[in-house]
Order: structure tokens, then C-alpha cells, then sequence
């Protein structure tokens, strides 16, 4: 099926990019929301991002306009009797989600496909709200949405292979990446960086190292940006939120760190809020670390261990082993999918995770995850695909085999 007009529900950030990114492909789009106050914000934030282009010359003030209108700003359901595509951009809570696809059943065309932004929600869960879960799938745009070309396509246990090739189409003609990824809690992407994310934390909370120091390292490493300058951009809220909900899913291993709860607390919620792992502007703050002591002194929260990079890095390579051995993904896909949607790097070279393995020894790897094990607890503990491969020899680059094989 093509898809000649699209609607997404949901005018907050995400939506409002998510609607500009549509219209930039030059099919019509409706943005809707049920607040007038954040209508107007992702309308603004639309013609933001077209305004930047006008101003560096990529574009000319009448494009603009007319890309512009080509999203129908509304408040209710009357432009979706023709969409064939709606895409929910709602906060992330299933109640929420499912009762806007309930919703969108009673004034959408039968063939219009339903797609969720969210970032680690069940699929199945939404399209059993609706009588035709063979058209419901996840659609899970990268933030910021105009810029990261990476799109994860979730089919549910009911998505058709028709809905999953529209979508994987569709994603295409927006200029996107899609990788189709199957349904897990997290997905792919969230579900390797909540590890490396929890544990910089863990670390901060724990004395190891601070805040600067942990993200000048991990820069250093190959990361675009350090840990907390990511949460403080994404928002402590939505980190937390989903991995308090990774947490339910996976258990200890991905246990939230004890200084998620202090922020959220105090309404440290990152930028958006002028504070969080740091003060904005102010970087370093007194505030967290006086939640720091406390929860040293308190015994909540270890105190003095130690920080490596690797201590950050490792866990998210194993999740990476994780999802290899759940056929979450292909091995290239993932990879693909962590340069995509995190810029990663290492030694210079934009590679995933598990060419990053391969480079410093699948055996390295797993040693130094063991001694992770002995010393701060059973997170660390090695994945089979990994310790398989060390068992086989198959060692990375230097033998020729690992993750991947080299000539």
C-alpha cells in the first residue's frame, strides 16, 4: 500500500518533528493533540527546524511555506478519514497508548495502518487494544527526529509482513534508515544503552568517579557525547521511565541506580528543566552531590568503587551478545542500528559494538566482564554467544573470526 497521507497524535517534540520530517518528503500530514499550548509548540517547533534551513541558504522562505502547509494543525479527528498512516506520539504509558488507538479505530479508513513511536513499549500489548492488531506496528523515531536517520520498525505478534514492508517503505521515503527489529522490552537500541547509562550512574552514586570525569572518558572512548550530557538532553524522566520498565522485564541485571529516584524527586528532569546530572548553565552541581552522600551514608549505595571505561562499555556489548542470541536483530543490524542512532565510534572508525568486541578480543572482553562479575555483582556476568565464541577460539580480528568474520 502506498501511503499518500499521514496523521500523527501527539504534538509534543517528538511530534512535531516527526510531522516536519513528513511533510519534508512532500506528503500532507495532521498533527493533533488534544492542548492548543502544545499544537502551537509543535507547529513552532516544525517551522524552527525549516526556518535553520532558510537561514544557512538550503532553502527559500516560500519552500518553507509551503512545506508548512502541507501539516494541518487540529484538535480533533475530522481531517483522518482518508490517512493511511497514524502515528501515536503520546507520552509513554500503555493506558494512554491504547485508548488513542481505540481512538483512532472508530474515524480511520480499515486499510490505515497504526504505528507507535514509542521507545520500549509492547507492540502486541497496543494491538490487542484494537480489532485489527494485523495493521498495528512500532515505528520508533531517533531524537532528534529530523536529524538521526535511523528508524526501528517493530512488528507485534499479529503484524502482517504487508504492514511491515508499507512501514520499512514508508521509512525510506522519508530518507530514513529502517531496521525491522523484534519486539523485546527496549527494543534494540534503548535496550544496549540502558546498561552503559545505569551503570555510568551506578558509578557517579557510587564515588568511582564524577560526572565530568566519567563523560570526558567515554568521550575519549569513541562516544559522541558522555552519558549524563545524553540523559540531561533526553530527559531524566524518560530515562527513568524506561528503565524502571527494562527493570520489570529483564530483572536485576538492569536494576535502576538509586540517584534516578533522587532527580526525578527533586524535578531534575535534564535541560528541558535547567537541571539535572548537571545545572544548565553551571555544569557540575552541589545539589547532586550532597544526593550522592546522602545515599552513600545512608548504605543505599556502595561507596569508593572503582571506574573504568570499560566498567560503562562491556555491559553494552553483552546486551548486544542479549540480543544475538533472542534473534532480536542480525549481527551487521545491530551494529548498523548503534552507529545510526548513537553516532558510536571506536579508534576513529564509526563501528557498533560487536565490531568494537572483535577489535579489542571477544577473550579481553569476557576476562575482564568476569572480574566485573567478582567484583560489583552478576550484571556483568559474560552472554552465551560471547563466551560460546571464546570457547571456540573464535577471538575477533586477530583470528580471522568473531562477531563477524575478517579476510
Amino acid at each position: 500500500m502506498y501511503i499518500f497521507k499521514a496523521a500523527v497524535v501527539g504534538a509534543g517534540t517528538m511530534g512535531g518533528e516527526i510531522a516536519q520530517v513528513i511533510s519534508y518528503s512532500g506528503l500532507p500530514v495532521v498533527l493533533k493533540d488534544i492542548d492548543q499550548g502544545m499544537l502551537d509548540k509543535g507547529m513552532a517547533s516544525a517551522r524552527s527546524i525549516y526556518q535553520r534551513r532558510v537561514d544557512k541558504g538550503k532553502m527559500s522562505a516560500s519552500d518553507m511555506e509551503s512545506k508548512l502547509d502541507l501539516i494541518t494543525p487540529t484538535l480533533t479527528y475530522d481531517e483522518f478519514e482518508d490517512v493511511d498512516i497514524a502515528i501515536e506520539a503520546v507520552p509513554e504509558k500503555m493506558t494512554i497508548k491504547r485508548q488513542v488507538f481505540k481512538e483512532l479505530e472508530g474515524v480511520c479508513p480499515e486499510q490505515t495502518i497504526f504505528a507507535s513511536n514509542t521507545s520500549a513499549l509492547s507492540i502486541s500489548e497496543m494491538g490487542a487494544a484494537t480489532s485489527k492488531p494485523h495493521k498495528v506496528i512500532g515505528m520508533h523515531f531517533f531524537n532528534p527526529a529530523h536529524v538521526m536517520k535511523l528508524v526501528e520498525v517493530i512488528p507485534g505478534l499479529d503484524t502482517d509482513q504487508e504492514t511491515i514492508d508499507d512501514v520499512v517503505m514508508f521509512a525510506e521515503s522519508l530518507r530514513k534508515l529502517p531496521v525491522v527489529v523484534q519486539e523485546c522490552p527496549g527494543f534494540l537500541v534503548n535496550r544496549l544503552l540502558m546498561p552503559y547509562l545505569n551503570e555510568a550512574t551506578k558509578a557517579l552514586e557510587e564515588g568511582a568517579a564524577t560526572a565530568t570525569e566519567i563523560d570526558q572518558a567515554v568521550v575519549e572512548w569513541g562516544m559522541p557525547m558522555g552519558p549524563f550530557t545524553l540523559m540531561d538532553m533526553l530527559g531524566i524522566d524518560v530515562c527513568g521511565h524506561v528503565g524502571e520498565y527494562l527493570y520489570s522485564e529483564y530483572g536485576e541485571r538492569m536494576s535502576p541506580a538509586s540517584l534516578f529516584a533522587k532527580l526525578l524527586e527533586a524535578g531534575r528532569l535534564g535541560e528541558k528543566a535547567g537541571a539535572g546530572f548537571y545545572d544548565h548553565p553551571g555544569g557540575e552541581s552541589s545539589v547532586v552531590a550532597e544526593m550522592i552522600e546522602e545515599l552513600q551514608e545512608s548504605g543505599a549505595v556502595p561507596a569508593g568503587t572503582r571506574f573504568s571505561v570499560e566498567r560503562l562499555m562491556y555491559p553494552l556489548i553483552n546486551e548486544a551478545a542479549l540480543c544475538i542470541q533472542e534473534n532480536v536483530a542480525s549481527i551487521t543490524d545491530i551494529d548498523m542500528s548503534m552507529v545510526a542512532g548513537t553516532g558510536m565510534t571506536y579508534g576513529d572508525e564509526r563501528v557498533g559494538p560487536l565490531v568494537i568486541a572483535d577489535k579489542i578480543g571477544l577473550d579481553t572482553v569476557a576476562e575482564t566482564l568476569e572480574e566485573l562479575e567478582q567484583e560489583l555483582g552478576p550484571r556483568f556476568h559474560p552472554a552465551r554467544p560471547l563466551r560460546l565464541r571464546v570457547r571456540a577460539g573464535h577471538l575477533g580480528e586477530k583470528t580471522g573470526k568473531g562477531f563477524h568474520e575478517y579476510a
